[in-house]
């Protein structure tokens, strides 16, 4: 299957995932599924993607199970988070300030603009899906190296916030210990090395550098738009902030800077 065939495809099954999601999330009266659905949309039009094109090679399953453990882990770990707690206050304010036309406008702006943030996010893995069924190269261990460093960052840096805020000691406090001493953002520092990680899988194929769309969107909304802006804003008013800010990188890893 070519290239546009793969992406028609795949859209095809955005578009279905997350009518579905919404359909439920208006019957339950919860938006915040849309956050843990997020990850595991990936898998679905992977896999999907994946089987419809019916021919398998070493690379294609190497990245469809790259996929599928960053989906997993993400939906399982908002999951967790979310339990019990009802709707997350940003959709909570969402229907307030949209009233009556919530239902449509969350439709839109929430559930299919997700849909198309994932088909900008998943073109390297779309590449990869249409692309060339051969053994795997040099390239390919590089990019699952650059992967596994993303990988390990981003479940490192939330296992030690985790446990971080579960100690009451801790409360009103910054964390600066392990990764985060490093960078103030070592989850997102890894989120978006492990897209990058594909796109250079991605590149061992025909228009594989059309991928890079990939990794630079996501890297563009976690450094300008919902991942950092939005999380330096809660933490503004902690004690320590502006210390902690000046001396520590706020993405890439570095030594903190002298006092």
């Amino acid at each position: 299957m070519n290239i546009p065939e793969t992406f028609l495809y795949a859209a095809i099954v955005a578009f279905a995932y997350f009518t579905t999601l919404f359909v439920i999330a208006t019957i339950i009266k919860d938006t915040s599924i849309l956050d843990i659905a997020w990850g595991p949309s990936f898998i679905v039009v992977t896999w999907v993607v994946l089987f419809i094109n019916a021919d398998f090679g070493a690379r294609q399953f190497l990245v469809a199970a790259l996929v599928t453990i960053w989906g997993l882990r993400l939906g399982i770990r908002i999951f967790r988070r979310n339990k019990g707690r009802g709707e997350d206050p940003r959709y909570v304010k969402f229907r307030e300030e949209w009233g009556k036309y919530f239902t449509l406008r969350s439709y839109f702006q929430l559930f299919l603009f997700q849909g198309l943030i994932l088909m900008l996010n998943i073109t390297p893995v779309l590449i990869i899906m249409s692309g060339i069924r051969e053994n795997l190269v040099w390239s390919d261990y590089l990019g699952l190296a650059i992967w596994v460093v993303g990988f390990l960052f981003e479940s490192i840096g939330d296992h030690q916030l985790d446990v971080f805020l579960k100690d009451p000691a801790n409360r009103g406090t910054i964390i600066d210990q392990g990764l985060w001493r490093y960078t103030r953002h070592p989850n997102y520092f890894g989120e978006a090395t492990m897209w990058w990680g594909i796109f250079v899988i991605a590149l061992n194929q025909p228009w594989g550098w059309i991928g890079v769309i990939g990794p630079v969107v996501i890297t563009g909304m976690l450094l300008f738009v919902s991942g950092i802006p939005m999380t330096e804003k809660l933490m503004e008013k902690t004690p320590g902030w502006d210390e902690y800010k000046r001396r520590t990188s706020v993405f890439i890893p570095w030594f903190k800077k002298a006092s």
